[in-house]
């Protein structure tokens, strides 16, 4: 019996250090990654099929990737030769593919005005028009490019890009559309009479868009109670738009991901989150905080800001982490998959970013247990150190 006593005591020992210590915690899940491949826009690709697959195997040894977004030029052969190459490696492919502007040089669709029948501005650096997004025809339209242009491509899904109506890059007007006829019934039947907003903003200026509260989770209160009823069935009108066109193409067989503006920024553009992610397979959120161009947080809250001097309500709002944090909060209980966009390309003057920064990105997304990153916006320009950061 003695010759039992001090193993026993030894075994005692390590149960209890193994308790003091805790029991071994299981590995967190490893994030997953979309990239997008840019090859511009319906002219020949920019980037042949070698240099294109070259690069992501380049980019599989330093991260695990899930999907890859490219487009949205017209060479068929360019998709045909990534796609064997991805679907070899159990990678899917996306359609890149714009539905409400940057269509122009492949369909005629009927644009978007304001609210007094005219064109918004244009970005001046070489901006791009909006379409309507409730003439039938400019749905039926996208998807009719779809399956005369791409769908004998291999592609597994379709990532659908400017799902949305201008922003205050185009001012006011940009954000106070679409006022046509088809539009305003579609107004009406939501219960708002574009007329009526025409003259609040005409009479109140600035002030009709004065905001009463700001919460960066569930975002700006616009004082005006006609404001607040035009944003929120603007979100109807042209997010039901978009949950038509996916619709349309789950009906096809396809994968469908979503490009959409930062939740604060979302209901000035139309981007309803809760219609939004019923109809998507994944949303790609953009959270670029380092982004000085359109889409950018800060650059478009900025601009916000601008266009609006005189009214009320808007807070200064620093692009730091906990900012962050509060709009991958405002995502959290969207049904569908979340890979919050975070800009990994790099220009002094435009997107100054690091790997410090990116990684940064990464950690408060994995906080949130979402399922991963979209590394925006084209993986054939990034810096290999703004990706290989994420793989350690």
């Amino acid at each position: 019996m003695k010759h039992l006593f001090f193993p026993i005591l030894l075994l005692l020992a390590f149960l209890g250090l193994s308790v003091a210590c805790g029991a071994p915690k299981a590995q967190e899940p490893e994030p997953k990654y979309i990239v997008q491949v840019s090859i511009g826009h319906w002219k020949a690709p920019t980037f042949s099929a070698e240099q294109i697959i070259a690069r992501l195997d380049t980019v599989s040894r330093l991260i695990p990737i899930e999907k890859v977004i490219i487009g949205w030029s017209l060479d068929k052969e360019v998709y045909r030769k990534v796609g064997t190459y991805l679907h070899e490696n159990n990678i899917h492919m996306l359609l890149w593919l714009p539905v409400f502007a940057e269509t122009e040089d492949v369909l005629d669709n009927s644009p978007a005005v304001d609210l007094w029948g005219r064109l918004p501005a244009e970005y001046a650096a070489g901006g791009f028009r909006f379409n309507c997004p409730t003439d039938p025809q400019n749905l039926a339209n996208v998807l009719a490019l779809y399956d005369q242009c791409f769908s004998d491509c291999g592609f597994d899904g379709v990532f659908l890009d400017r799902v949305r109506t201008q922003s205050f890059v185009s001012g006011v007007g940009g954000v106070l559309n679409c006022g046509c006829p088809t539009c305003t019934a579609h107004f009406a039947a939501e219960g708002v009479d574009l007329e009526e907003v025409r003259k609040a903003w005409e009479e109140k200026g600035d002030d009709f868009l004065s905001v009463s509260n700001y919460d960066p989770v569930t975002g700006f209160e616009f004082a005006d109670p006609l404001a607040a009823a035009f944003f929120r069935a603007k979100g109807h009108i042209v997010s039901n738009s978009v949950a038509a066109v996916a619709d349309s193409l789950h009906q096809r067989g396809l994968e469908v991901g979503l490009d959409l503006y930062a939740p604060f920024m979302a209901p000035f553009v139309g981007q309803d989150y809760a219609i939004l992610s019923q109809h998507a397979d994944f949303i790609k959120p953009m959270l670029y905080r380092m982004t000085f161009a359109p889409a950018g947080m800060g650059y478009e809250y900025d601009l916000l800001r601008k266009a609006i001097p005189g009214a009320k309500g808007y807070p200064d709002i620093k692009m730091d982490v906990a900012f962050l944090e509060s709009q991958l909060e405002a995502m959290a209980d969207c049904p569908c998959a979340k890979y919050p966009g975070i800009e990994i390309n790099y220009r002094a003057d435009i997107v100054p970013t690091s790997p410090e920064y990116v990684a940064e990105s990464l950690a408060a997304v994995m906080r949130y247990h979402f399922d991963g990153l979209d590394l925006s916006w084209n993986i054939m320009e990034a810096p290999d150190a703004h990706i290989a950061c994420l793989g350690k």
